[in-house]
């Protein structure tokens, strides 16, 4: 079983300080990020929970906020910020490079997980690191939110959607035809928005960590073969 080292970390971004949860397993082959969406933190039990599964893979997890603690305040009052997916994917951005400078994670192939609003955050900011991120899922996401960005993803796309979820689902749709890049829609039976059926949120982390062993673990492999 792989017990993973968590550790809390604080990322400056600008004036603004970002706090974060680190794991990262014995030898572990890539990184996941997570990018929380409306109303959400990293506390997220929903986020907790797939990022458990996904470390089971030997990948390294990392859920931050990407509002600080004064931005959450305000924003619980307004619920503008949450909405505000340049904003998202601009600290999203910041968060991928800090970890290009932790020992720790450093060099290893990434992904995202993108999760309501936080699912449009992860797709543009997949576009502007497309060297860096290798994977992107979203997990009852608004990928719509990115808008022309979803264009110009160039990482395999995993779209989760509850079954019972029927505006986000067909949103997710429209979407999946505008992503250029792989792409697959996985539709859970009987789920709704916040997975809270039985059975359904397992259900959804077992499909990314199978998407990152596919796409991660084959990019980190080719980064370890020897040159001919």
């Amino acid at each position: 079983m792989v017990i993973p080292v968590t550790r809390t970390v604080r990322i400056q971004v600008g004036e603004v300080t970002l706090h974060g949860d680190l794991s990262v397993p014995t030898a572990a082959r890539s990184l996941v990020l997570f990018a929380h969406g409306t109303g959400s933190n990293r506390l997220s039990p929903r986020n907790r929970y797939v990022a458990r599964v996904v470390e089971e893979a030997s990948i390294a997890t990392l859920l931050v906020d990407l509002l600080s603690a004064e931005e959450e305040e305000a924003d619980v009052r307004t619920g503008l910020l949450r909405f505000d997916v340049d904003l998202l994917a601009g600290r999203l951005i910041a968060v991928t490079d800090w970890t290009l400078g932790d020992p720790r994670v450093a060099g290893l192939p990434i992904g995202y997980v993108g999760a309501s609003t936080g699912a449009a955050a992860a797709l543009i900011a997949a576009t502007k690191r497309a060297e860096l991120v290798k994977a992107v899922v979203s997990r009852g996401g608004r990928p719509d939110l990115a808008g022309e960005a979803l264009a110009g993803v160039t990482a395999p796309t995993l779209l989760i959607v509850g079954g019972r979820d029927g505006p986000t689902l067909a949103l997710n749709r429209d979407a999946l035809e505008s992503l250029h890049a792989e792409a697959q829609l996985e539709i859970v039976p009987g789920a709704t928005h916040l997975f809270e059926e039985p059975g359904a949120l397992e259900k959804v982390a077992r499909l990314a960590r199978a998407w990152f062993e596919r796409y991660l673990t084959a990019s980190a492999r080719r980064r370890r073969r020897p040159a001919a």
